[in-house]
């Protein structure tokens, strides 16, 4: 780091307007990338999903849900020959849909008993995209003009309830929306931590130039491999994040180097010698819990896994490059142009104010302190160990309108919910007799109210079977349906039967991504562990990180599973009532970035205590100290990121709100209990033993060894 300090310094220019040009390129990356993403989801090697797709082949439809329309009448509905006439209107909206009713079949599955309230369902074409191709509000109008009098209709479905709850927005906030609003609470927050101008937009401008190059990287490899749209929202929120936590990092020690009497070249050199390494670590971490993703064998999550490894990768280079680059350009100047009072501020002497005074408490009373934290993560993980991975049941989607009186609707007159998420059956090859005997065999399933096999859905000796669950499709009821129907019910028929629908395809992702998960878990721990041991000369010291970082991802979720499964505020406060379940990729996207970005702020503080302990060989000494030089700095990161998360919270989306929730009360929750309560505590408690790396192992490591030193070796316990 010393050498790329001088080099720095030597081409400080050059640097700066290399990374300018860089960055413009990126700003015509962003915008070039918009239409290259890709909006598909699969599930390669699953039944379900794998059914759905030979389904979409052979009638070209079966991944999109259905639409439903709903009608209602006094009266037998049934009698009224202007609803098919409606059906068929709504239907067209959508070129090539499939559709089943009671005027296509003649089954009363498709009829209220009171048989004043019927349904049909309309299954439009093509793949599913993120984005959404469906044109829902189009075929609610044509569905609505072609009503005859005397009826009520409605349009509802699994899409329709979405759209409703996301207030009409599917897409939900833009990037650009996202990073400007989480820029401008990050300003808000420089202003109180350094209280100059340039000390604000550093931090903004490496992660502008962070985020935009990062689109270049990406861009490129688009041509290389598909990446997901999703990838895009995790530059802005996580580039923004991440760039200014080392931003921060660097700068608190750039100036506190100056404050020490340093001339600018000397302050520059040691602050990439210690924070610029910090640094490196900090990004390796959170590269790790990115690069796991790589393990699941869904392709857009493996996407993310790889396109979100070039956020941290960016932002690292930039920090130990163009910031170096600007600040030896200052120097001094970095405390000028003051636009708060310094009474505000807090002071740099790290033997002042309150960060000082609560590491003195700290390292005096370690045993009470570790206590209270224990308490608050044990209070937490109670809820968080029973979180419920799953989709959400669709009577749970938050909104109002048209969608949500179709599901009352349908809900008034005793018709299950599960006939907005039907099962779907494909039969292959089959013989005259085929369909029966699977309508039969699916009518004596218990968990099924019926099943239709519609006229129109053949294609020479390949057909299509409906099957409505008792309960909602993404009920735990309708999940030993499911079960029941895949490994007993279908294979008895003698008949090439798979099943299919919506609800067996998100039962596949769950098992793809849980099936696999614990892989992942013992790749981010095993690779964290290392370059921990490596980072910290420690063998302990990592081991207690990778727990605390466990511990603190189950605190995470306990949060959002008492928010939003048991619906403690969620309703108050979101519009979103008690969902029973977490929707099933949130976990493991809150794993994959919360595990890296907590890991962070362990390498702030656990570094900076590795490098007093090294001056002082006092373990109360280096506690004290390294909180103290790092409370303000942990605590400003982490406000940082919870602003641009909580923002996130705010879009449209039942997952989107779990997963800001998640991430935001996650990162600030860390921050607090963790940082500031267990890991100083702890690392008190342990005394010398932090500090122990034998030879054999620093001599694999390619590190200087730690012995351990003698009990009372030093001023409060070694």
């Amino acid at each position: 780091m010393t050498g790329l300090a001088r080099f720095v310094l030597r081409r400080r220019g050059a640097i700066v307007i290399a990374w300018i040009a860089l960055t413009v390129l990126g700003a015509y990356a962003a915008n070039a990338v918009s239409s290259r993403w890709l909006e598909q989801f699969s599930i390669p090697g699953y039944s379900a999903y794998e059914a759905n797709q030979r389904a979409l082949k052979t009638f070209g439809t079966g991944e999109n849900a259905p639409l439903v329309a709903v009608f209602t009448a006094h009266g037998d509905v049934t009698k009224i020959a202007g609803i098919k006439r409606a059906i068929t209107a709504a239907a067209s909206q959508n070129p090539g849909s499939r559709v089943s009713s009671y005027f296509s079949t003649g089954s009363d599955a498709y009829v209220s008993n009171d048989r004043q309230t019927t349904f049909a369902n309309l299954y439009p074409p093509g793949n599913q995209g993120f984005n959404g191709t469906v044109k829902i509000g189009e075929a609610r109008s044509a569905l609505k003009q072609a009503t005859p009098p005397g009826v009520t209709s409605y349009l509802t479905g699994r899409d329709a309830l979405q759209e409703a709850a996301s207030g009409g927005d599917t897409n939900g906030p833009s990037v650009l929306t996202e990073a400007l609003i989480g820029g401008l609470g990050a300003i808000v927050i420089l202003l109180f931590v350094f209280g100059t101008l340039p000390g604000v937009g550093i931090p903004i401008a490496i992660a502008i130039t962070s985020i935009l190059n990062t689109f270049t990287l990406i861009w490129l490899l688009t041509y290389i491999t598909s990446v997901s749209l999703i990838v895009q929202f995790l530059v802005a929120l996580v580039g923004l994040g991440v760039a200014i936590d080392y931003s921060l990092l660097m700068i608190f020690r750039f100036r506190e180097e100056l404050a020490n009497g340093e001339d600018t070249d000397t302050a520059l050199i040691e602050t990439m010698r210690h924070a610029g390494r910090s640094v490196i670590v900090s990004g390796s971490t959170v590269a790790i819990g990115l690069l796991s993703m790589v393990i699941l064998p869904i392709p857009v999550i493996r996407s993310i896994g790889i396109g979100g490894l070039l956020i941290p990768t960016v932002s690292v280079i930039s920090s130990i490059t163009l910031l170096p680059a600007l600040l030896a350009m200052l120097g001094p100047r970095i405390n000028r142009l003051r636009v708060m009072p310094k009474r505000i501020v807090e002071r740099q002497d790290p033997t002042k104010g309150f960060w000082h005074r609560w590491a003195q408490f700290v390292t005096r009373r370690p045993i009470p302190v570790a206590i209270v934290g224990i308490a608050i993560v044990a209070v937490l993980l109670v809820p968080g160990l029973q979180i419920n991975p799953a989709e959400a049941q669709l009577k749970d989607y938050p909104g109002g309108g048209d969608a949500i009186n179709g599901r009352e609707a349908l809900d008034r007159a005793g018709i299950s919910p599960g006939v907005m998420k039907p099962y779907v059956v494909l039969i292959e090859n089959g013989g005259p007799n085929a369909t029966r005997e699977v309508v039969r065999a699916l009518e004596q399933t218990p968990g099924i109210v019926a099943a239709v096999a519609p006229p129109q859905w053949r294609a020479d000796s390949d057909a299509l079977v409906e099957a409505f669950p008792t309960t909602d499709s993404a009920s735990s009821e309708s999940s030993k349906t499911i079960s029941r129907l895949q490994h007993d019910v279908l294979p008895a028929t003698g008949v090439t039967a798979t099943l299919g629908g919506v609800s067996p395809e998100d039962r596949d992702f769950v098992h793809a991504v849980y099936g696999k998960f614990p892989y992942v878990l013992a790749f981010v721990i095993l690779l964290t562990f290392v370059l921990l041991m490596r980072a910290f000369r420690s063998i302990l010291l990592p081991l207690k990180a990778v727990i605390l970082n466990l511990v603190s991802l189950g605190a995470a979720y306990g949060i959002i599973v008492f928010i939003f499964q048991w619906g403690h505020g969620s309703e108050a406060i979101w519009g979103v009532p008690a969902t029973g379940v977490i929707i099933s990729w949130i976990p493991l996207m809150i794993f994959a970035f919360l595990y890296g970005l907590s890991m962070d702020y362990e390498v702030f503080v656990i570094t900076r205590m590795r490098e007093e302990y090294d001056e002082t060989h006092d373990t109360a000494k280096a506690v004290e100290l390294g909180l103290a030089r790092t409370g303000k700095l942990v605590t400003s990161a982490a406000l940082v990121l919870m602003f641009a998360f909580f923002v996130l919270s705010s879009g449209p989306g039942l997952d989107i709100k779990q997963f800001g929730i998640g991430l935001a009360a996650g990162i600030i929750f860390d921050a607090v209990v963790i940082r500031t309560l267990l890991v100083p505590s702890l690392v008190r408690l342990f005394g010398r033993w932090n500090w122990w790396l034998p030879q054999p192992i620093a001599r694999v490591l390619r590190v200087p060894p730690a012995p351990l030193r003698p009990a009372g070796a030093a001023a409060g316990g070694g």
